[in-house]
């Protein structure tokens, strides 16, 4: 049987109501508010102390996230703003990596532009949200290990990178802009 009404009343619901929630009820589901017991759960009788009900408090986000969380809901809520979301992360997002990418064989924050503009993309697009998890686990497990090496390892690891960095560059400046840094710099060397 389908109902049209939740079957908790929402003025008694504590806080703001799901946005999904809202959306399932409109289309006429019934949306369970209670949370089946799990074996890995304790009951609601478990956490009972003198017949009140004790529930640890979650820690609270800080108010800018719950006040640009509130206002992405809001702007999701209507399907036109919906759509011009989705297209203005996608181009702030493509906007940023590609400049990140650019910046790449440059020193600079190359790296740095690329995963943000992921956490752009990542408000909007569950792809991007995976990716920049993926990247952070990853960052940070680079970043681990290459701590718990000695001083010779990082020195060949850091060494192996700038000879990475300074050939991208070599390659990007002679086939792109048709300079040849090497030639130039020998050319000089001889010269002078």
């Amino acid at each position: 049987m389908v109902a049209k009404r939740s079957s908790v009343d929402p003025a008694t619901a504590p806080g703001p109501p799901n946005v999904a929630v809202r959306v399932a009820e409109k289309r006429g589901y019934e949306v369970p508010m209670e949370q089946p017991e799990r074996a890995d759960r304790p009951g609601l009788d478990a956490g009972r102390s003198g017949g009140i009900l004790v529930v640890a408090d979650r820690p609270r986000r800080p108010r800018w996230r719950e006040r640009i969380s509130m206002t992405l809901d809001l702007i999701r809520a209507n399907p036109t703003g919906r759509i011009a979301l989705k297209i203005f992360i996608a181009i702030a997002g493509a906007l940023v990596v590609t400049i990140g990418i650019a910046l790449i064989p440059l020193p600079g924050p190359g790296w740095l532009l690329v995963i943000a503009g992921l956490g752009i993309w990542a408000v909007e697009y569950h792809w991007a949200r995976r990716l920049l998890g993926f990247t952070r686990r990853h960052v940070h497990g680079w970043t681990q290990w290459v701590t718990r090496q000695s001083l010779g390892v990082r020195i060949v690891l850091g060494s192996v990178g700038l000879v990475f960095v300074a050939t991208v560059v070599w390659l990007s400046l002679k086939y792109s802009l048709g300079i040849d840094v090497v030639a130039e710099a020998m050319h000089y060397l001889a010269t002078h």
